[in-house]
């Protein structure tokens, strides 16, 4: 495999990782209240930022974390080639969300 077949199939397991971590934090966010039932504390809220900070830095390291190395490495040219890529597939996937939410 030479190498922009492996920044292509590196840029899709990045956004499907995305696409995987969204959706278990989607979920349990649409089963918060099942799960924790009908919280009328402060530290949900704290949760809930705390959650979003984490997600942040999860999502920011699955897109930006393999293309920084590659940039830091003097590997500019296939830095970007694999930011875009992930780009790329992460758009293709929204649109399949947004075409299965179109179906329902």
């Amino acid at each position: 495999m030479n190498n922009s077949n492996k920044l292509i199939l590196r840029g899709i397991l990045d956004a499907i990782g995305v696409f995987f971590y969204t959706s278990a934090v989607a979920w349990l966010m649409f089963n918060g209240e099942n799960l924790f039932g009908q919280v009328k504390s402060f530290w949900m809220p704290v949760a809930l930022l705390l959650l979003f900070v984490l997600s942040a830095a999860i999502t920011s390291l699955l897109v930006l974390g393999k293309p920084v190395i590659l940039y830091l490495n003097d590997s500019k040219k296939e830095a970007f080639k694999l930011l875009i890529y992930t780009l790329v597939a992460l758009f293709f996937i929204l649109l399949i969300v947004f075409s299965v939410l179109l179906v329902k």
